[in-house]
């Protein structure tokens, strides 16, 4: 994969996490202010959507949904999975490269 590739996914996927910490930021300023909300079943799919380091550096950094339950529980069980993915990935990528596949 050329570089310039990487490049771009690597901005897409930043951009992307721009946007989902975006998401859970109104959020949390529309629970401040008793306006309408964002469902938790959206803001978990943008996490499960690659989402995920948006979504937990918004909970820590704007202390949102960091007690309420099931919703914690359900954000790290997503974030495991992601990280299991881009192990098996790059596990693959390197298998390939030293010509193990």
């Amino acid at each position: 994969m050329p570089l310039t590739d990487l490049a771009k996914i690597i901005g897409l996927f930043t951009a992307w996490n721009g946007l989902v910490f975006t998401i859970y930021f109104v959020d949390k300023q529309a629970a401040r202010y008793g306006q309408w909300r964002i469902s938790e079943k959206t803001l978990l799919t943008l996490a499960f959507l690659a989402g995920s380091p948006g979504a937990v550096s918004a909970q820590q950094l704007l202390r949102h949904k960091t007690r309420k339950e099931p919703f914690r529980s359900e954000l790290m069980a997503i974030c495991v999975f992601h990280l299991l993915a881009v192990v098996a990935l790059v596990s693959g990528i390197t298998a390939r490269m030293l010509g193990l596949i």
